[in-house]
C-alpha cells in the first residue's frame, strides 16, 4: 500500500504552473537513495496539486557498468507507486563500449596527426560525456517521442548537500533537449534542499528497500559499479561484489590496452588485484611502465606544437 511521503519538495512557481496545466512528469531513477525518495516526494506533491497529467519513472540502463539490483530497484519503486517504468538504453551500446570505442577512435585520430598526444578512452569529472550521452540525450529522446504535444518536467534526485558544485544548482531550469515548437521542456531539481537523513527516512517510511549496494556492500553512493566519481572505498565495495567482477577485468583490460589509468593516476587495478590472473598482473606491470614512458615523451613536445584553440597554429 502507498504511504504519502512526508519529504517536502522545493518547487518552482514555473514548474507548478506547468503541472497544473497537466505537463507529463518524468522522474529519472538510477536505484540509488536520493532517486527513490524524490520519487515518492514527487509523487505525494503531484498528488496534494492535483496534478493531471502523465506521470513515468525512467531510467537509463548503462548495461554492463549497471549494479546488477539497480534495474529491481527500479521497478519495485515503480509498483509500489503504480508507474510504468520506462527503460532506456543507448542504441550504439553500452557506457563500457563506449569507452572501448573511444579508445579506437583516438588511436585513429592520432595516427592521422589530428591531435598532438594520446587521449584517454575514460570520461572524467571535467568531461562526463557518460551523464550526457548515455542519460541526458537518451532519456530527452524518448520524452520528446513519448510527449510530443505536451509540456515535460524532467526530475532529478539531485541535492545540494552532495558537493559544492550541486550546491549551486538551481530548483529548476529549461531544458533545451526536451524543448519543442511552442511546448515547454524543463528540467526540476524536486528535492534539492533534502537532507540525508530525511532522504532515508523517506524511504524507511515507505516500506521500501535500499539498493544492495549500500546494505550489503557499504557503499556512499549508486551510480556504475565502478564510477569515475568513487572514493576508493567505494570502488573496493563495489569490487566485493560477485557480480562486479567480469565488469571490472574488462576495465582493467582497458587500462592496460590504453595506458591509461581509469581515474588520473589512481589505477582501478589496485583496487582488487586479487581478482585478476597473473598475466593480468603482468600486463598491468607493463601497462604502468608505458604509461611512464608516454608522458616521458610527451614531456618533450615542443611548447607551440601542443592544442591550444585553432590548432594546429603551425607546420611541424
Amino acid at each position: 500500500m502507498k504511504v504519502p511521503s512526508t519529504l517536502p519538495v522545493t518547487v518552482s512557481r514555473e514548474v507548478e504552473r506547468l503541472l497544473l496545466e497537466g505537463a507529463a512528469c518524468a522522474i529519472g531513477v538510477s536505484g540509488g537513495k536520493d532517486s527513490q525518495a524524490c520519487a515518492l516526494a514527487v509523487d505525494a506533491y503531484l498528488d496534494r496539486i492535483g496534478h493531471t497529467g502523465p506521470r513515468i519513472l525512467v531510467h537509463s540502463d548503462l548495461g554492463r557498468v549497471e549494479w546488477a539490483d539497480s534495474l529491481p530497484v527500479c521497478e519495485k519503486l515503480a509498483d509500489h507507486l503504480g508507474y510504468e517504468l520506462v527503460v532506456v538504453r543507448r542504441q550504439a551500446g553500452d557506457m563500457l563500449s563506449r569507452w572501448q570505442g573511444r579508445r579506437e577512435a583516438n588511436l585513429a585520430r592520432y595516427r592521422d596527426l589530428s591531435c598532438v598526444k594520446l587521449i584517454l578512452p575514460w570520461s572524467t569529472p571535467s568531461m562526463r560525456f557518460c551523464t550526457s550521452e548515455l542519460k541526458t540525450s537518451v532519456i530527452t529522446s524518448a520524452l520528446k517521442k513519448r510527449f510530443p504535444s505536451i509540456p515535460i518536467v524532467n526530475v532529478t534526485g539531485v541535492r545540494r548537500e552532495e558537493s559544492a558544485a550541486r550546491s549551486k544548482m538551481p530548483v529548476w531550469a529549461p531544458m533545451q533537449k526536451l524543448e519543442r515548437r511552442n511546448l515547454a521542456g524543463v528540467s526540476w531539481n524536486a528535492i534539492i534542499d533534502a537532507t540525508k537523513p530525511a532522504v532515508l527516512g523517506a524511504i524507511r517510511d515507505s516500506a521500501l528497500e535500499l539498493h544492495e549496494a549500500y546494505t550489503k556492500y557499504g557503499t556512499s553512493r549508486v551510480s556504475c559499479a565502478y564510477c569515475i566519481m568513487s572514493s576508493e572505498r567505494d570502488l573496493q565495495a563495489a569490487a566485493s561484489c560477485p557480480d562486479n567482477a567480469a565488469l571490472y577485468r574488462a576495465m582493467v583490460e582497458l587500462e592496460c590496452t590504453s595506458t591509461f589509468a581509469f581515474q588520473g593516476d589512481k589505477w582501478l587495478a589496485d583496487v582488487a588485484p586479487h581478482l585478476l590472473t597473473q598475466d593480468a598482473l603482468a600486463r598491468v606491470r607493463a601497462a604502468k611502465q608505458a604509461a611512464d614512458q608516454r608522458k616521458a615523451v610527451e614531456a618533450r613536445i615542443p611548447q607551440h606544437l601542443l592544442y591550444v584553440p585553432g590548432w594546429p597554429t603551425s607546420v611541424p
